[in-house]
């Protein structure tokens, strides 16, 4: 069973750094798309970032200039590198990806900027 794992959540002042790591239990080239979601309280879950098997990436326009988002194949895991952090990028930051025709998603991990 494919299992995706977030980790690196915490808490952090405003205009503080954060990189997030979702590890994943099949080879991640595999994947035809990896995502990185977020969900703040009170609001539906958005896309935040992508990358594709091809390597190419997207990042949503709220975080543009600030997030970005790779793979380390050879462990298996994505991270999202989010820099100058502001309070509303509080949320629970998911994992979501794609393989084979089938979508998974991890448990999230929770992120909270400090104002």
């Amino acid at each position: 069973q494919v299992q995706l794992v977030e980790s690196g959540g915490k808490l952090v002042q405003s205009g503080g750094s954060l990189r997030l790591s979702c590890a994943t239990s099949s080879s991640i080239v595999s994947f035809n798309i990896m995502n990185w979601y977020r969900q703040a309280p009170g609001k539906e879950r958005e896309l935040v970032a992508r990358i594709s098997s091809s390597g190419s990436t997207f990042v949503a326009d709220s975080v543009k200039g600030r997030f970005t988002t790779s793979t380390d194949n050879a462990k298996n895991t994505m991270y999202l590198e989010m820099t100058n952090l502001k309070p509303e990028d509080t949320a629970v930051y998911y994992c979501h990806g794609m393989l084979w025709g089938r979508f998974y998603w991890g448990q999230g991990t929770q992120v909270t900027v400090s104002s």
